[in-house]
């Protein structure tokens, strides 16, 4: 059996590596010329998780794992608002929870499959033909899967499903994430997430060592359209949030280093046609503030393949893909729809002295597992019982 996946993202090398376990011959092409460096700290818990470890490769993301001691929010000033001891969500989440930057992940993965796959860089795919490939680089390549696993803007998508606008739904927010390097701002938040305290944007930072810093931005902005130049946007949009951001945005590396994005999610009625089928972001996208895109990306994949092994054809095991895991999806993203956004980025001071009453209450006994609830949705099935 032959797989076609576009996409050498999270969700793509994950179902690469199942599909290979199973005996599967796997070609992996990606329209970037080469690994993505760009990407932001992600906390790595729940159902991508439970895969991760079904996959053998636990050890391998507990040893890549950034260590967090706290989460700590900070005013203009710089003085500390609320801080919470990290210890207490990986109580609530029994320890199986790690933080993890995304392009680290995604390494793990990449590595895992190394030398059983055909993974090629700088290439798309440019045209379906029922159970035919068209590459960008003049291959065609006969398949009995053809993955879209290609992001919020899947090309796959594009041609097996129609245009993007059909399933887009912006969320009223864009983000941007780089890595800089400066000592002193290092040692400011090293071991620690440290977050600005602020209404309708936010900058968070991270220590990743050698004196270089993860930040990560998110704002509300009615206008879909990304900017041409996210450094000036970047710039522009943050200024006036404090010292430690103003160090940060001086800092802020060239637009070709930066990743800047639209918050969306992905709605479809069906993520399988004939022998294409989408997975991750292309399909569902739940978005950053759901905090869960790249654990449903890896269990995403882990469920679809375990169903291609299992079931007697491949277009029965998309329908069976598709009826275990849509629930799951959809839940999430209603979840992040409807109650995470605010709390994640409050748009009235009411909300936000909220939100930090609740990270204090945090502190008492029994209440840490009653409030980490609502950020850290677990579901009721297992990846183990939705594969079976």
């Amino acid at each position: 059996m032959r797989a076609v996946i576009c996409g050498a993202g999270i969700a793509g090398l994950a179902l690469a590596n199942r599909l290979r376990h199973h005996g599967w011959e796997v070609h992996v092409v990606d329209r970037a010329p080469g690994p993505r460096t760009q990407g932001y700290m992600i906390d790595f818990f729940g159902p991508g998780y439970e895969a991760l470890t079904a996959m053998g490769l636990q050890a391998r993301l507990r040893e890549r794992a950034s260590p967090v001691e706290e989460l700590r929010y900070i005013d203009g000033r710089g003085r500390t608002t609320v801080s919470v001891d990290y210890a207490l969500f990986s109580k609530a989440m029994n320890g199986e929870i790690v933080s993890i930057m995304r392009p680290e992940l995604e390494r793990l993965l990449r590595e895992s499959v190394a030398d059983e796959i055909d993974l090629r860089y700088g290439t798309t795919v440019d045209r379906i033909d029922e159970d035919r490939a068209r590459l960008s680089d003049g291959t065609a390549l006969d398949a009995d899967l053809i993955v879209g696993a290609d992001g919020v803007h899947s090309r796959v998508r594009s041609l097996a499903f129609g245009p993007e606008r059909g399933y887009l739904r912006y969320l009223g927010l864009q983000t941007g994430a780089f890595v800089f390097t400066d000592p002193e701002v290092f040692e400011q938040v090293r071991g620690r997430f440290v977050l600005t305290e602020t209404l309708n944007r936010q900058m968070g930072f991270y220590g990743l060592g050698e004196g270089r810093v993860a930040a990560f931005a998110v704002r509300r902005s009615s206008d879909p359209r990304l900017p041409e130049d996210p450094r000036e946007e970047l710039r522009r949009a943050y200024s006036g949030m404090g010292r430690l951001v103003q160090r940060a945005l001086e800092q802020c590396p060239p637009a070709e280093e930066i990743y800047y994005d639209q918050v969306a999610q992905i709605g479809m009625p069906s993520w399988t046609c004939g022998r294409v089928a989408l997975v991750g972001d292309a399909a569902y996208a739940v978005s950053l503030v759901a905090g869960q895109g790249a654990s449903l990306g890896v269990a995403g994949a882990y469920v679809l393949a375990e169903r291609l092994h299992a079931a007697p054809s491949v277009p029965e095991a998309l329908a069976d893909y598709e009826r275990r895991w849509r629930p799951v999806a959809t839940e999430v993203q209603r979840a992040a729809r409807d109650r995470v956004t605010e709390w994640f980025l409050p748009t009235s001071s009411a909300r936000l002295l909220l939100r930090r009453w609740g990270f204090r209450a945090m502190r008492l006994p029994g209440l840490d597992r009653l409030l980490v609830g609502p950020l850290f949705p677990k579901n009721h099935q297992t990846v183990a019982e939705l594969s079976a």
